[in-house]
Formats: C-alpha cells, sequence, structure tokens
C-alpha cells in the first residue's frame, strides 16, 4: 500500500478553506430569491389571471370616470337646462335625443358659439342624462363600497368573538345567526328600508346627515342589521381553526389579552377571507341598492343612482328605451366585473382552492 496516498488527519487549520469567495463563486453557490410577502404573491397570481385583470381595469376605469368627469363637465346632474331664472321656461330641452339641442342652444350655434353635445340626450326634466348617469354611478359605488365596510367592520367583529370565546358565547351568536339567515331578504329588505324611512325622518332633521338622504342611512342600516351574518360565520369558521396554534397558545400562556390576540395573530392569518368577502360583497350591495332605487327606497331625488334612473326611464320606455337600457347596461357591467374580479382574487389569495 502506497503510504503517500493516503490522507492523515492533521490537527493543523486548512488556511485555503477561509480565503473569500469571489462574486463569481457567490454567485454560482448562493441562488438569491428576492423578498416577498404574502400580498405580493397574491397579486402576481392575480394579474395572471386575465379575466380577473380585465375586470380590474374595467373597474378602476369606471370608478376614475365617475370621479373626474363631474370636474370638466359642462353640465350638472340636477340643472334644468330648460329652466333659466327670471326666463320663460324653455320646453326645447325635455327629452332630447342624443347629440341634440335645444332652441337656445341651436342659435348660439348659428351664431358661432360652441356649445358642448348632450351626448345621451336629456331626460324629461331637461336634464342632461350623460352626467346623470355617471353621477348615478358614483352614489351606486359609493354606497356598495361603504355598505360593505359596515358589514366588514359588524362581521369581522362578531365572528371574532364568536370563535375565540366558543361554549356558550359561540352558541348564542350562531343561533342569531340562524334566525337571520331564515329571514326572506328581499322582504326584510323593503319592510326595515320603509319602516326605518319613516323613523328616521325627524331624527336627522337639521344636521348633516340631512344631506345624505333618509333613504341611503335606512340602507346602510338595513345592510348592518342583516348582511354581516355570511361574514361573520366565514370568519368564525377560519378563528376555530386557528385559535388552537401554538403561538396562539404562546401568547395566552404569556399572559396576552384576548383582543391582543385577535388582533394581531388571528385577523392577519384570515386577511385571505377578508379581501375575498368583501370583494364579493361590494357587487351585492351595488345590486340591493339599485333594487331599492327603481322601488322608490333608494337615494333622494334629484340625486340619481343607477337604480333610480332605470326607474325613472319606464315612463318613457317606448319613446326613449335607450334611458332604460344605458344605466342597465352600466349596473350590469358593475356587477359583472366585481364578481369576476372577487373570484379572480379567491383563486389569488386562496390558493389552495385550486387543489
Amino acid at each position: 500500500m502506497d503510504m503517500k496516498k493516503i490522507k492523515m488527519p492533521s490537527l493543523h487549520t486548512d488556511l485555503d478553506a477561509f480565503i473569500p469567495a469571489t462574486d463569481a463563486e457567490k454567485e454560482y453557490i448562493v441562488q438569491m430569491r428576492p423578498s416577498t410577502t404574502f400580498f405580493k404573491d397574491g397579486v402576481k397570481r392575480l394579474l395572471k389571471n386575465k379575466i380577473a385583470t380585465a375586470s380590474l381595469i374595467i373597474m378602476v376605469i369606471i370608478i376614475l370616470a365617475s370621479i373626474l368627469i363631474p370636474v370638466f363637465w359642462p353640465y350638472s346632474y340636477e340643472a334644468q337646462l330648460g329652466n333659466q331664472p327670471g326666463k320663460p321656461v324653455d320646453s326645447s330641452y325635455n327629452n332630447l335625443a342624443p347629440f341634440e339641442y335645444g332652441k337656445t342652444e341651436l342659435k348660439r350655434i348659428e351664431a358661432g358659439e360652441k356649445v358642448f353635445p348632450h351626448i345621451f340626450g336629456t331626460d324629461s326634466a331637461g336634464r342632461d342624462y350623460f352626467i346623470r348617469v355617471v353621477y348615478g354611478t358614483r352614489i351606486s359605488l359609493a354606497v356598495g363600497l361603504f355598505a360593505s365596510i359596515i358589514v366588514l367592520i359588524i362581521g369581522m367583529t362578531i365572528g371574532s368573538i364568536a370563535g375565540y370565546c366558543g361554549g356558550k358565547v359561540d352558541l348564542f351568536i350562531m343561533r342569531i345567526v340562524d334566525i337571520i339567515y331564515s329571514l326572506p331578504d328581499m322582504l326584510m329588505v323593503i319592510l326595515l328600508s320603509v319602516v326605518l324611512k319613516m323613523a328616521l325622518v325627524d331624527a336627522i332633521a337639521g344636521t348633516v346627515l340631512e344631506k345624505i338622504g333618509v333613504n341611503i342611512i335606512s340602507l346602510f342600516i338595513v345592510f348592518g342589521l342583516l348582511y354581516w351574518v355570511s361574514m361573520s360565520r366565514l370568519i368564525r369558521g377560519q378563528i376555530l381553526s386557528l385559535r388552537e396554534q401554538e403561538y396562539v397558545l404562546a401568547s395566552k400562556a404569556m399572559g396576552a389579552k384576548a383582543n391582543w390576540v385577535i388582533r394581531k395573530h388571528l385577523m392577519p392569518n384570515c386577511i385571505s377571507v377578508v379581501i375575498i368577502s368583501t370583494a364579493l360583497q361590494i357587487p351585492s350591495a351595488i345590486f340591493t341598492e339599485s333594487y331599492l332605487s327603481f322601488l322608490g327606497l333608494g337615494v333622494n331625488a334629484p340625486m340619481p343612482s343607477l337604480g333610480s334612473l332605470a326607474s325613472d326611464a319606464l315612463n318613457g320606455i317606448h319613446s326613449y328605451p335607450y334611458r332604460l337600457v344605458i344605466p342597465a347596461i352600466v349596473i350590469s357591467l358593475i356587477v359583472l366585473s366585481l364578481n369576476l374580479l372577487g373570484d379572480g382574487l379567491r383563486d389569488a389569495f386562496d390558493p389552495k382552492l385550486n387543489g
């Protein structure tokens, strides 16, 4: 046996092993991955979904249009063009077809002035219909957003309490949820809207809430009373599965209070359910506001919403059918886009559903 080929163990330090690696060696050995978060990963998966991305772009365009267009649009949603102070009423402005002009505007055009066209014509009161559709879209989106926020706050609070406390508290809350689920939605919404409308007239008289309108406030109260149950059930189910985790038990052992554990540990782990449920709640709220406005229980006149515009269009549906078609298309586009976006958010932020 050749003893020279056998490397005997040595207690001497091999200094060559401590030479700093070159940049090329680091790049070859260490494969660096950029830091990311749960939200960034969700956004990446969302953008890969073409249908959800298209729906998101459509919603951004609709929201920006409802905010920016009234800034430079020359007509107001409540201004009756044929009713000028100190002048006789000009009925030629009523029921104008798209891109038509009233008598006064025609004279101004003949005189060489530039008159902004009425893209969707005017309604029976001589108001520009395009700006009323834009304002109606703004009102419907705002109502849907704030109603969803109300549902989110109430549902998260009650669901987290029921899931964390358990026992008799959970049993009591879930029986209330079951009772609300057993009520017919449409009937209860209409009845509560009518009753609350009558009860709130005197209560908000002379306050800031009077400008918002009794119908809108009653609509928010209806959402706060009835539509939180789905959110609370989802949050409760998530917290029931999370409260037995080791980090929650460690927090309890260290003396952490229940509200701290819920805020710091449990709710952040329910964020995917919260995002998905809120995204799907907004179109439901918009649709509810639309059909209540269609029944005359929505926004107060002259403020428009998409539902009230569709309701007003019924009076002249044979002569001016486009007045019903336009708000119906906008409602359908908003609800469809939000539903598709909600499905995309569900797939992006909860990939377990895809198997």
